[in-house]
């Protein structure tokens, strides 16, 4: 288990980045939702033992996070939002590189490990190109890759599907639910979808707090039978905004679809709506539950 208690981040411009952060995670996959800004990252680069906290603890297992940095090291693997690559390297020759500087240094258990690598992220076919040359989606396989080197027993990634198409995205999902089977794994992201169809845990974070942390269906729970839905003029859209409890408005054949919030039927043409995480999300950062 990773136990975080009442971890505090503030940034010399002031910014309160995390604030009085507390949170449970097991072994599986956790999702950390938020909106930009939100903390995901600082709570992250605070996890990976790249920027201190000003307060709090943090615990994997018998390690302590904030204070025995090595030893976090050795367990880790971690896929920032943006890594960069040696531009004319190959993914065998990096994979084998990063293997090294790891402290595996025997070349033979190395080569082993590398192939079981590429081939468990489905890139050994690929294994001698430069990894700059790799599409978006392939170069964030090798970043999980490369997070997997020492069989990890926490794997942080954050904002990995950004920019990648449908099916990029769907073998991305495939090899995190694989790993997340017996690791921790924190996925943090502002797309809602990601932590549905990945996460059983989860969290969401604003202006550096926690507004929710559990089951993603118990979520669900807290807004079941209480979202009602119904489209409307444009011309309208501000008159509803004031008159009910919005917790959300897209466009779906050019007529802003609402979705509301409400213990009691609202009537006035509003129908109840399924409702889903993106729901909880909007309705936890509104302050409506």
């Amino acid at each position: 288990m990773l136990q975080i208690e009442h971890l505090s981040k503030k940034y010399s411009n002031g910014v309160h980045a995390l604030d009085d952060v507390s949170l449970s995670i097991n072994t599986g996959m956790f999702g950390l939702l938020g909106p930009n800004g939100a903390g995901k990252s600082s709570l992250m680069r605070t996890l990976a033992t790249l920027q201190d906290a000003d307060s709090g603890t943090a615990m994997l297992g018998d390690i302590d996070v904030l204070h025995n940095k090595e030893a976090v090291r050795s367990v880790l693997g971690y896929l920032p939002q943006e890594f960069g690559v040696y531009p004319r390297t190959s993914a065998v020759d990096l994979l084998d590189h990063l293997a090294l500087l790891k402290g595996f240094s025997n070349s033979s258990e190395r080569k082993e490990m590398v192939s079981s690598l590429l081939n468990k992220v489905n890139l050994y076919e690929h294994r001698k190109k430069a990894v700059s040359s790799y599409s978006g989606g392939m170069r964030q396989r090798f970043g999980i890759a490369q997070c997997l080197i020492g069989n990890p027993k926490l794997v942080i990634v954050d904002e990995p599907t950004a920019g990648l198409d449908p099916g990029e995205r769907n073998r991305f999902y495939n090899i995190l639910s694989e790993i997340g089977e017996n690791i921790i794994v924190i996925l943090s992201t502002h797309i809602v979808q990601d932590v549905r169809e990945l996460c059983t845990q989860m969290a969401i974070m604003d202006k550096g707090k926690v507004l929710f942390s559990g089951d993603t269906d118990d979520a669900l729970l807290q807004i079941k039978g209480k979202v009602w839905e119904r489209k409307v003029d444009k011309a309208d859209l501000t008159k509803f905004q004031n008159e009910y409890k919005i917790i959300s408005s897209k466009l779906v054949g050019g007529k802003p679809l609402i979705h509301a919030y409400s213990d009691a039927d609202l009537g006035n043409g509003f129908t109840k709506a399924e409702e889903n995480l993106e729901d909880v999300f909007f309705a936890k950062l509104n302050e409506l539950v």
